[in-house]
């Protein structure tokens, strides 16, 4: 029996939940009342709570479902958060005491970063090697073809409702520049991006870009430039009348996607008179995570 460990970031999964949630994210450090204020309120501009557990919750089941349907009874599938329970180390504590032989651990992020996916798979790693059972990880997924056609299809979709003068906004989540030396994420985001736009039909340079969102409030510097500072340069140059952005480094709706983009940069380009959209992200669609069982079980073989 094969134990299978799909792994997310986490969110709170009630307002009252928030406070240690940003604590657990700052390393034990308890947020000031101004950063508990200014999450509490973007969490409650969404709904109060992220719609992001309800959304992993259906990815695992979709990757489940599809495991069991290549192989029935081969695969047990167990959750494990960053930042919520279950932890990481808890999805795998789970596994062990169902008995599996080995681990095989899925990141729900396309792309590798050694700042991100790679500290999941090395938690994981660790609790596993503790119980003597071995790990291997699925390393990125960005240029999965039914991924690729799920983006493009929705890029295709929303330019439909836009200006014919749009610039597509490939983003995902900045990081700090010092982590990004050497690290395979911008890369492979731009290969990614390359990948979706080819696909859709949209012109390189002409038709999109890279931009970055959500960085964290930090002094150090992150990696730019933020979709709010694209949307202020191509209001400002006339070089487009509608943007649409593509949240390629997201796969749920939640915060950074739901509040960030869908709130603040749609009110942004409201604002500069732009016209403007985002595609969708993967959530549970059926051909992205059966995509993901299949790369599963080949890690399995």
């Amino acid at each position: 029996m094969i134990g299978v460990i799909v792994m997310a970031y986490g969110t709170p999964a009630t307002p009252e939940d928030i406070e240690p949630y940003y604590t657990h994210i700052r390393r034990g450090r308890p947020p000031t009342e101004e950063q508990l204020a200014d999450l509490t309120e973007r969490y409650a501009a969404i709904g109060g709570i992220s719609p992001l557990a309800e959304r992993t919750a259906a990815q695992v089941a979709a990757i489940e479902t599809a495991l069991e349907a290549r192989e029935p009874g081969r695969f047990v599938v167990r959750l494990g958060q960053k930042h919520a329970a279950p932890f990481i180390e808890d999805g795998v504590a789970a596994l062990v005491a169902d008995g599996v032989e080995r681990i095989v651990g899925v990141v729900l992020a396309p792309h590798w970063s050694g700042f991100s996916v790679g500290q999941y798979h090395q938690r994981a790693t660790d609790a596993a090697a503790e119980s003597g059972i071995s790990f291997v990880g699925l390393e990125s997924w960005h240029l999965e073809p039914a991924f690729v056609g799920h983006q493009a299809a929705s890029v295709r979709e929303r330019l439909t409702e836009l200006p014919a003068a749009t610039k597509v906004i490939f983003t995902a989540h900045s990081l700090p520049e010092r982590v990004l030396e050497g690290d395979p994420y911008p890369d492979q985001l731009r290969a990614s991006a390359e990948a979706i736009a080819s696909a859709a039909g949209v012109d390189q340079w002409s038709g999109w870009g890279l931009g970055w969102q959500s960085a964290g409030r930090t002094p150090e510097p992150w990696r730019g430039p933020d979709i709010l500072e694209i949307l202020s340069d191509l209001a400002a140059t006339g070089r487009a009348e509608g943007v649409l952005v593509v949240p390629q480094g997201f796969t749920s709706d939640h915060l950074e996607v739901v509040y960030d983009l869908d709130i603040e940069a749609a009110a942004e380009a409201a604002r500069l008179g732009l016209a403007f959209a985002r595609t969708d992200v993967v959530n549970d669609d059926p051909a992205v995570m059966s995509a993901i069982a299949d790369r599963v079980v080949d890690l399995a073989r």
